[in-house]
């Protein structure tokens, strides 16, 4: 098994007793995952052990993710296809390994208290952290009292500089590069934390890596993505966006498109949006917008018909703030659906696009779009765009991210690489 100089320092940390929770955070592609779920096996045999000698015939643990299927996606698939380990399950959903019942906690929401209130546990291992409800993760602490000599893995993505994790964990740990410990930090903390970054993965080729780089959005996104580095966005939102590239004219186009694909952005005080967008392959056209302000529901399924007579019966991914508008779509025949707005992997499939420059836009076809692109900015504070002139943006964020994903789990802003 071949395992990088960082995950080799890492994972050396199993043998100390000068620590009781760990938080591996970091870039995409940098070992990370790989080494959380083996240290992941090691401290279940290392539970199941203590048990025993305890004469404990089912020792309890905490696994934690954001929902069931990052959980499944993150650990249970990669134990079985990496590792040839598959836990048995009860009928509660509860995991066992070398006879460790495993409790499954999913801290994206407050309702992830359920499962863990009143449990004792002999340790825990917490992944998407930054995505936990914070009372949540205070919770699974508690719970793990089982010995004294329990511990905790975290596995994170950087987010916002001031995120809780960071600000009330990270910043309080040591530094993993201590391999030797002051008294002063010993008093400190007993948490350690490993910043990871895309380089550390010594198991990729340079040139995989190099060509992760080259296609890793400009800016936060890159920050995050490749150096690990907790950041809030500077600036405009797509940086890689090149007016004398991205924007095209008619006769740039395909003369023909595979398919066509549209969106919805409802409003009415600000401008509703329709968008049409052509895809050749893995590349997005934008070929027709249709931006007002202050028009009723009758206006929109009249330009949707319009949309569906020039393109044909194509899907348009709309804005589920408005299920009525959507239900009057579909009763119209038009094939209208839910868009999944998940705002952050949206923005990240759109900006990769971008920077791959698998995405143009006929300007005089999308006036809204051309107007608001370049005043699409962050919001430092709250490391999400700032919500003014966005009803263009959201609209290409549900055709893009909806006609893309299929698992619709963030990969550089929020979630697991």
């Amino acid at each position: 098994m071949f395992l990088t100089k960082k995950q080799i320092q890492t994972i050396g940390f199993l043998a100390r007793d000068d620590w009781n929770m760990m938080i591996n955070h970091g870039g995409v592609r940098a070992g990370k995952t790989f080494i959380d779920n083996l240290m992941f096996l090691y401290e279940i045999e290392r539970v199941s052990k203590i048990a025993s000698r305890q004469g404990i015939s089912t020792p309890m643990y905490i696994m934690s993710g954001a929902t069931a299927k990052t959980i499944e996606n993150n650990i249970i698939q990669p134990l079985g296809e990496v590792f040839n380990i598959y836990p048995t399950a009860d009928k509660y959903n509860n995991l066992y390994i070398r006879g460790v019942k495993i409790v499954l906690a999913y801290h994206g929401s407050i309702s992830g208290l359920q499962s863990i209130r009143g449990m004792t546990a002999f340790g825990a291992y917490i992944n998407e952290a930054s995505l936990a409800n914070p009372e949540v993760f205070s919770e699974i602490l508690k719970r793990i009292s089982a010995i004294d000599s329990a511990r905790v893995l975290v596995d994170t993505n950087p987010d916002i500089p001031s995120h809780w994790l960071k600000t009330d964990y990270i910043d309080k740990a040591i530094n993993s590069d201590s391999v030797r410990y002051t008294p002063e930090e010993k008093k400190r903390s007993q948490i350690i934390q490993n910043q990871f970054i895309l380089d550390d993965n010594t198991a990729l080729s340079k040139k995989t890596r190099d060509n992760i780089k080259a296609l890793t959005p400009s800016g936060m996104l890159y920050d995050r993505a490749i150096y690990g580095r907790w950041v809030s966005g500077e600036g405009a939102v797509y940086a890689d966006f090149d007016e004398n590239k991205h924007f095209i004219t008619e006769g740039e186009l395909p003369v023909t498109m595979d398919r066509y694909v549209g969106g919805v952005d409802w409003g009415y005080e600000h401008s509703g949006v329709i968008q049409v967008w052509g895809v050749v392959g893995d590349t997005y056209y934008l070929v027709k917008e249709v931006a007002k302000q202050h028009q009723e529901i009758d206006y929109w399924v009249g330009v949707a018909k319009e949309v569906i007579e020039e393109y044909g019966n194509i899907v348009f991914w709309a804005d589920t703030a408005r299920p009525e508008h959507i239900a009057r779509f579909v009763n119209e025949g038009i094939d209208a659906q839910y868009a999944d707005k998940k705002k952050l992997k949206g923005i990240e499939d759109v900006a990769r696009q971008i920077k791959a420059d698998k995405l143009f836009v006929v300007r005089d076809n999308a006036k809204e779009f051309a107007s608001e692109v370049f005043a699409y900015v962050w919001d430092q504070k709250k490391g999400e765009p700032v919500k003014d002139r966005d009803h263009a943006m959201d609209t290409a964020r549900y055709v893009i991210h909806n006609d893309l994903s299929e698992d619709n789990e963030v990969q550089i802003l929020r979630g697991i690489f």
